[in-house]
């Protein structure tokens, strides 16, 4: 069994230093790798990503990470980054990811994600330059996650996980108010998790959202906000897909 601890949208800054290190450090007991689904800072700035990154730091499982909307809110992301990585987590953006415990491969496809809603509701490259920006980054984005699923295929992972910021379901949107859900997620992701293939798909952003969800093609869906999980990390098992040897 394979074991994927999760969580998103821990905002962290100065006075939060030391508050989650105590938890993340029970990891190897009862997880594998430890996914964070974005907004890890409050405001974006390389100091708060310091803060985060003394709480990741040297830690016994692998860390995957992948940015949210306010690690963008100081327009100094590759800083943010570049901490993160420093730390040793991998941060991922179009990109995927690849860790190993106990002899199988978990792969993990990353994007932020963006907003324009869901089936029915959704915002259409139509019109005014900047309505049609919009739309195209969040179909870059969800591009970014099909081309890195696929790549995980390809490299014969065991597991494949989607993780996002932004949501790919209107499921797990549940609690927050409808006429906001088209800032929360979009169709597009859910679009590529289907058509790449994933196991598990986890994202943040949604604080007062649901945990479960599902896309239309079956793949579940974790809401891990840690306003919604309520913990410092929730851990989802998956079954490993590897053949058994012959013989």
């Amino acid at each position: 069994m394979i074991r994927i601890a999760a969580v998103g949208d821990i905002h962290m800054a100065a006075e939060s230093q030391g508050t989650l290190r105590p938890s993340f450090e029970t990891l190897p007991e009862c997880a594998d790798v430890l996914l964070l689904a974005g907004d890890l800072t409050r405001h974006g700035t390389p100091e708060e990503a310091r803060v985060v990154a003394r709480e990741i730091k040297d830690l016994a499982v692998p860390v995957v990470a992948v940015l949210g909307n306010h690690d963008h809110h100081d327009d100094r992301p590759e800083e943010v980054c570049a901490i993160l990585r420093d730390a040793g987590a991998q941060v991922l953006e179009g990109q995927a990811a690849v860790v190993t415990a106990d002899g199988a491969r978990i792969g993990v496809a990353g994007t932020k994600g963006f907003g324009g809603g869901f089936v029915g509701r959704c915002a259409g490259e139509f019109g005014e330059p900047v309505m049609k920006e919009f739309v195209r980054y969040s179909r870059q984005c969800a591009d970014g996650l099909l081309g890195a699923l696929k790549e995980l295929d390809e490299r014969g992972c065991d597991v494949r996980i989607a993780l996002t910021h932004f949501s790919p379901v209107p499921d797990t949107l549940a609690g927050e108010p409808p006429e906001i859900y088209p800032f929360l997620g979009s169709y597009l992701l859910a679009e590529a998790i289907d058509t790449g293939g994933a196991d598990l798909a986890v994202h943040g952003h949604a604080h007062a959202g649901t945990e479960h969800g599902m896309t239309s093609g079956g793949v579940r869906v974790r809401n891990v906000a840690q306003p919604v999980i309520g913990q410092a990390f929730h851990v989802y098992h998956l079954p490993g897909r590897r053949p058994a040897p012959a013989g």
